[in-house]
């Protein structure tokens, strides 16, 4: 599957909002946001228009998508599988997401951000259930091990880095052999709270 590699600091700027695309810099004066906090573009500092019903769920999707760092055809399948199943749409759509194994790994605090975390998974560094996985968009279940393959200090430096995010109770975390288990499926309150998932099930239900 495809993904972004251009910038990402003006997602923030476009959303108004923190993304934390860029791992540890996000939490320092240099983020972009803080900076200029202005939507990107020759018309960023333009007067601001009222936003259509349209315009406001088509920003909570792209903020959504932006957050985990997909492009809209494989967004829209996790829409899909997550519309056929029962429950509630937007947080079986959520929770689809926060069990993707890059995702996994970036809330444990072994990647400074879900670009980085994706990288590490697809650089072979993680086993589950004791076998390499090295697709970031594997759906991990309750009750799956993972854990970090033998290599260098690179997640030294980012467990270091990421302790200004706890590991949600839904993983646990065991940090001598740096091995995780995922106890249970995430609920609403233990997932990303920046997202506003109903706009994104109206957005595609139009």
């Amino acid at each position: 599957m495809a993904n972004y590699s251009g910038p990402v600091c003006r997602f923030c700027r476009r959303e108004g909002a923190k993304l934390y695309l860029k791992g540890e810099r996000c939490y320092t004066p240099k983020c972009a946001i803080e900076r200029r906090a202005f939507a990107p573009g020759m018309h960023g500092q333009a007067r601001k228009r009222k936003t259509s019903d349209y315009g406001i769920q088509l920003r909570a999707k792209q903020k959504a998508r932006r957050i985990y760092g997909l492009l809209e055809k494989q967004f829209r399948n996790y829409f899909n599988t997550a519309s056929n199943e029962p429950g509630v749409t937007g947080v079986n759509l959520l929770r689809h997401l926060e069990l993707r194994l890059d995702n996994v790994v970036y809330r444990l605090g072994l990647g400074a951000s879900r670009k980085q975390a994706r990288q590490l998974v697809t650089h072979r560094h993680f086993d589950v259930n004791g076998k390499l996985v090295n697709v970031p968009s594997y759906q991990v279940k309750p009750g799956d091990v993972v854990k970090v393959r033998p290599s260098n200090g690179v997640f030294d430096v980012a467990l270091e880095a990421s302790k200004v995010r706890p590991v949600p109770a839904w993983l646990s975390f065991n940090t001598d052999d740096k091995s995780a288990k995922i106890l249970a499926r995430p609920e609403r309150h233990e997932m990303e709270p920046g997202v506003e998932e109903q706009l994104i099930v109206e957005f595609y239900s139009r």
